[in-house]
């Protein structure tokens, strides 16, 4: 992958409610290119900004700009920059991998042959190569996960999203999407956007948001988070900003 631009998102006062029940109350966030994690139990708003980030709904009020754009004005051309990977699947289980990949391509106007070299190194370290012709259905869940994250950055995006990515994953397939996912924001300018309940995900150099009940509770880099709220761990600073004593 190459992304020669810097990318980023930024959310301004935006609320979202279900009916009654506020799920994400005047928030604002600000990440950049590179590993952007958001770390939350379930119901703390994670999936719902996912869903105002990819235009599923729209926000009660407030703003949200992509790459400089605006999704009020230019929804288009902020999806095309963008690579998604939801908590349930959207593969379609009848079609090979490698048909479920080149129909994604298709939609963004990506030949079979750009769309498979695209791809080619990713297929190499997710250990997909040499499952292109078997049908989804009989991919094991860490598999179609894998298959998942590829067909996000066929079109090489700018920005991906990664709502729980690896929740409920055996442990060769975690480890190969945690290694390739960071060795991304790694050498590319790709802005990665990794909602997860998870802690031993976190590392101390990441950039990290913490958010509870529909709230930000802070925003920065994981170790000076850490060090500002004299605690040792991500857990212990978890539990010192929301109060909770939910394992996460």
């Amino acid at each position: 992958m190459n992304n020669p631009r810097s990318a980023s998102i930024t959310v301004k006062d935006v609320s979202f409610r279900y009916g009654p029940k506020v799920a994400l109350d005047s928030i604002n966030l600000q990440v950049t290119s590179g590993i952007n994690l958001i770390l939350g139990p379930n119901g703390a708003g994670k999936s719902t900004l996912f869903s105002l980030l990819t235009g599923l709904l729209c926000p009660s009020c407030g703003a949200i700009d992509v790459n400089g754009l605006s999704f009020d004005k230019q929804h288009s051309s902020i999806m095309q920059s963008m690579g998604v990977v939801f908590q349930q699947s959207t593969l379609d289980l009848d079609l090979t991998v490698q048909q479920n990949l080149l129909y994604f391509a298709s939609l963004h106007g990506i030949a079979p042959d750009k769309a498979l070299k695209n791809i080619e190194s990713m297929l190499v370290e997710l250990a997909l190569n040499d499952r292109l012709q078997d049908k989804v259905r009989t991919l094991n869940g860490g598999h179609r996960r894998r298959v998942e994250i590829v067909r996000a950055l066929i079109h090489q995006p700018q920005v991906l999203l990664l709502d729980e990515p690896t929740v409920g994953l055996d442990i060769e397939s975690r480890a190969l999407i945690l290694k390739h996912v960071r060795a991304l924001g790694d050498r590319d300018s790709l802005c990665v956007l990794w909602a997860t309940h998870l802690i031993d995900e976190i590392r101390p150099s990441d950039s990290l948001v913490v958010i509870h009940s529909g709230k930000i509770k802070a925003q920065g880099v994981t170790e000076l988070l850490c060090r500002e709220n004299q605690v040792d761990t991500v857990s212990q600073l978890y539990r010192k900003l929301t109060g909770s004593t939910e394992a996460i």
